[in-house]
């Protein structure tokens, strides 16, 4: 196993939120080792919106210009691998990888985001991301007046329903199998011009992500451009919970105000730790984030 020397922090995780919370620490002249294993949730998402500055640009584009940024700072540390295990130490914490190498740090940032769990639906996931979407903020403009579905049921599909009416009135509510809409729901979506349809879907017909039908168990179809749905989703990085970190109802590593979890020395941000889901949020807590543990080394050692 190789040993390296103590950082002030490891960050675990380097997209967004991670790099964010990586360039405040550098600018704070603090030593920093970021470890990424290259797994974004929109790895295969064509374009970012909404980020100001950005907005039309390739996800990939925005991370490769935020490491060329971070490159000038020479406390900052990017590491390609996996990080698998935390253990407390006498002056903070031991991180160790999947390859066997282990660095110690005085504070953890747990950046790593969360790993979407895609329904067996045959095309589903090809087009996750593309035209099977997740945000309207995100991507909503882009579709708007356009032919639209939501997959959903109950309490969430009239939800998803109501707020996605915002961007188009050409809207289907897929319910995928018997409706659970109150009848409050669905006379509701009715006033508004919103079909519902109860047939399980078995397969999503798509050109290179980008949908064309939704066929049915019965061997129906229909024509859409666009899709939205909420599935459900697991932390990408399995050490916080390991590492006794409280999670929300919902599934989030719990923050307070401080983005400071509930173990001393450990903090949190972006995806893995709100449901508001898009990179300006990301960015925003993770400079927060560094921020915050910057502040918090200096109280210790003044």
């Amino acid at each position: 196993m190789i040993n390296k020397h103590q950082y002030d922090a490891i960050i675990i995780g380097g997209s967004y939120a991670g790099l964010a919370a990586g360039m405040a620490l550098g600018r704070a002249l603090r030593s920093v080792l970021i470890i990424d294993s290259g797994e974004p949730c929109n790895r295969q998402t064509p374009w970012s919106h909404n980020f100001i500055t950005q907005d039309g640009q390739a996800p990939k584009e925005i991370t490769a210009l935020a490491k060329q940024q971070l490159a000038k700072y020479d406390t900052v540390v990017l590491f390609n691998g996996k990080a698998i295990r935390a253990v407390k130490t006498e002056t903070g914490f031991e991180i160790q990888t999947e390859t066997r190498e282990s660095f110690t740090t005085r504070k953890i940032i747990f950046a790593a985001g969360i790993k979407d769990i895609i329904p067996a639906i045959a095309g589903f996931s090809e087009c996750w991301g593309i035209s099977v979407l997740h945000c309207p903020y995100c991507h909503g403009y882009e579709v708007r007046g356009q032919k639209t579905g939501i997959v959903a049921n109950g309490d969430d599909g009239f939800a998803l329903s109501k707020l996605i009416s915002n961007w188009t009135n050409d809207l289907t509510l897929y319910t995928n199998g018997r409706s659970t809409l109150t009848n409050e729901q669905t006379a509701s979506l009715q006033r508004h011009n919103i079909s519902i349809k109860e047939d399980e879907i078995v397969r999503l017909v798509h050109k290179n992500g980008y949908l064309q039908d939704v066929i049915f168990k019965n061997a129906t179809s229909a024509f859409v451009k666009a899709i939205y749905t909420r599935v459900p989703f697991v932390q990408h990085c399995i050490i916080p919970e390991h590492a006794g970190c409280a999670l929300t109802s919902d599934g989030y590593i719990n923050v307070d105000p401080l983005q400071r979890t509930n173990i001393p020395g450990v903090f949190a941000c972006g995806d893995s730790t709100t449901r508001i889901r898009t990179i300006a949020n990301a960015v925003a807590s993770g400079t927060t984030t560094g921020m915050m543990v910057n502040k918090e080394l200096i109280e210790e050692d003044f």
